[in-house]
């Protein structure tokens, strides 16, 4: 029996910020773009009363200015958008966005992706096919959560990782370590401790730092746009450098990854410490082992002390490596060119497999730590879009169409 196979031009697998992103650049040069996943899936997942770490501006999906910026969200919906957004409001905008350039968008799960003679294959999770010459990868971080062998020994309801939890109403009244230093350890300290749990945060490091940004920008006035960029990754000048990542990329490895390090060293925003000073915070404390006990978790640290808590949380972050995304065929993942699980792309964020791009934390390595915020979509939409159409230039542009296949 024929069944029919759609086919297009572009696939593009997330419809995060991204992907969103890199559809309305696509789609406005005349390209024919399938996008496919459940918009902003990834932010849904996150516990209710997180704020963005970046300023407003440096939250707009796909350009910095103009009528799908931040600022034309709150032009058209009035919304009051201030210097910090919500999470709720992010996620609203992030609606707003997909539902002017995507609303055709594609819900359904991308199982397998595969190479074929003609281009790329995508199956889905309901057993159709969808044929696509070029195919953009978008699909987030959520694969990628960093869980040290310590985490993955315990049991679950003893230890997690932030990304296992939309709320943390579940512990009010009992007590929690965290185990982190950056921006997730310190927001879920505040909301926990803010909920009527007892809370301590151990960081590794023996300093905790928090950023300075909104105080030496209302400092610099008028001039600090010379030294901050509306990315709004990184401290002052590096901001700068990591705002241009089809200059920055080519800087040498060694200076790339220092710089890259500095620019997105665990830190907590400014906004959060006034939230904290009642939460135990204590640095240069690493756990060196965590044993069950009658329900409890019984903590010994470096620094000789002890702890018994009910449970320990994993603010450690995430670790990219595209071969954890379960729908990238086995045999093409091997044909990606990779460092660390980072793939190595070239210009338009195309991979070593010709028309297979990688968007947002996957491309840091090659295009610097912006990449792995919502304001890389500015970078990485034109980028594809430019790419797309000069290789086009050599090679005619087939139309797409639809085949029955057996």
């Amino acid at each position: 029996m024929e069944t029919a196979m759609d086919e297009t031009e572009i696939a593009v697998i997330g419809a995060g910020p991204h992907g969103l992103g890199a559809t309305e650049r696509l789609r406005a040069a005349g390209r024919e773009v399938c996008v496919i996943g459940d918009p902003m899936s990834f932010w849904h997942t996150m516990p209710q009363g997180l704020w963005m770490r970046s300023r407003r501006n440096g939250s707009s999906i796909g350009e910095v200015t103009g009528p799908l910026s931040m600022e034309g969200y709150t032009e058209d919906t009035q919304a009051v958008v201030e210097r910090h957004l919500s999470l709720e409001t992010f996620i609203e905008y992030g609606h707003w966005y997909q539902q002017r350039v995507a609303p055709d968008v594609i819900r359904r799960q991308v199982v397998h992706l595969e190479r074929t003679d003609a281009g790329f294959q995508l199956t889905f999770n309901d057993g159709t096919h969808l044929r696509a010459g070029r195919v953009l990868v978008a699909a987030g971080i959520a694969e990628f959560t960093r869980r040290p062998a310590m985490l993955r020994d315990l049991p679950s309801d003893l230890a997690s990782h932030v990304a296992d939890h939309g709320d943390y109403e579940p512990f009010r009244g009992k007590s929690v370590a965290i185990i982190g230093a950056g921006q997730s350890a310190l927001e879920s300290a505040a909301l926990m401790h803010e909920g009527g749990v007892d809370v301590e945060v151990l960081a590794r490091q023996p300093q905790v730092h928090y950023l300075h940004g909104d105080g030496l920008i209302d400092g610099l006035g008028r001039f600090s746009p010379l030294f901050y960029a509306p990315t709004d990754v990184g401290p002052i000048g590096i901001s700068r450098l990591v705002a241009t990542p089809e200059v920055f990329r080519r800087f040498p490895r060694p200076i790339f990854d220092v710089i890259a390090a500095r620019a997105i060293r665990p830190a907590g925003a400014s906004w959060l410490k006034p939230r904290l000073p009642n939460v135990p915070i204590t640095p240069g404390a690493v756990v060196k082992s965590a044993v069950p006990n009658q329900g409890k978790l019984d903590l010994e640290l470096s620094d000789g002390t002890r702890r018994r808590v009910d449970h320990l949380l994993f603010a450690t972050g995430y670790d990219v490596d595209i071969r954890r995304y379960p729908f990238l065929d086995k045999t093409l993942a091997d044909q990606v060119r990779c460092a660390d699980g980072y793939p190595i792309l070239k210009r338009g964020l195309e991979s070593s497999v010709p028309r297979l791009h990688f968007l947002g934390a996957p491309a840091a390595r090659s295009y610097g730590p912006v990449m792995r915020f919502v304001a890389g979509s500015w970078f990485s939409s034109k980028a594809v879009a430019k790419t797309v159409a000069a290789q086009d230039r050599r090679t005619p542009r087939r139309a797409p169409r639809h085949q029955a296949v057996a």
